[in-house]
C-alpha cells in the first residue's frame, strides 16, 4: 500500500477550496442514484465538506439509510470528485459558525430554524483534475505533442491526482 505526500493531499484541498457549489449525490431508499445542487458551507483542512440543509428533507432521510455519498465540483477548468459518507450534524455552535445571511432564501427562518441541520462529508477518497493556469498551458502542451507523435500525453500531479484520506500522509 502507497503512502501520499502532504504535497499531494494539500494540492487536492487547494482545488477544492475554489469552489463554493457542488452536485452531491446520494442513494435513494428505491436504490436509484440522485444528485442535487448544494451550496457549499464549509471546506475543513483535513477536507471535510460541509452543507446545511432542512432536517426533514429527502437527503437526510436517504443518508439515514446508506451514508455512502459523492461529490462533484467543476468549473472551467477544475473538477473534483469525492467520495465518503455523509452524517447529520444538528450542532447549533456550527450553524452559527458557517451561517451565510444569503442562505435565508432557502431558510427563511434564519440561523435559529430548529430545521436546520448541517451534512458533514467525511471523505474516503478523492480525484481533481486542475486545467488552470500554467497547469492548463502544460496540458495543452503535451496534448499538441501527443497528437503529433500519436502518443497518449503525460499527465503530472499538477493536473491530477487521486488522495485516498483513509492512508497515511508522508
Amino acid at each position: 500500500m502507497s503512502t501520499q505526500t502532504i504535497k499531494e493531499f494539500q494540492k487536492f484541498h487547494d482545488v477544492m477550496e475554489k469552489f463554493d457549489s457542488a452536485m452531491l449525490v446520494s442513494r435513494t431508499l428505491d436504490g436509484e442514484l440522485r444528485s442535487r445542487p448544494m451550496v457549499i458551507a464549509k471546506v475543513e483542512n483535513d477536507c471535510r465538506l460541509w452543507f446545511i440543509t432542512n432536517l426533514y428533507s429527502g437527503k437526510v432521510e436517504e443518508f439515514l439509510e446508506d451514508p455512502h455519498v459523492n461529490v462533484a465540483l467543476q468549473n472551467g477548468s477544475q473538477y473534483v470528485s469525492l467520495s465518503g459518507e455523509a452524517t447529520i450534524d444538528r450542532n447549533r455552535a456550527k450553524v452559527e459558525e458557517f451561517w451565510n445571511e444569503s442562505w435565508k432564501t432557502w431558510f427563511p427562518g434564519g440561523k435559529e430554524d430548529p430545521e436546520l441541520a448541517l451534512i458533514c462529508v467525511e471523505p474516503d477518497q478523492g480525484q481533481y483534475w486542475d486545467n488552470s493556469g500554467t497547469s492548463g498551458m502544460k496540458y495543452l502542451y503535451e496534448a499538441s505533442k501527443a497528437y503529433f507523435s500519436g502518443t497518449k500525453p503525460e499527465i503530472d500531479e499538477d493536473i491530477h491526482g487521486s488522495v485516498d484520506f483513509r492512508e497515511p500522509l508522508t
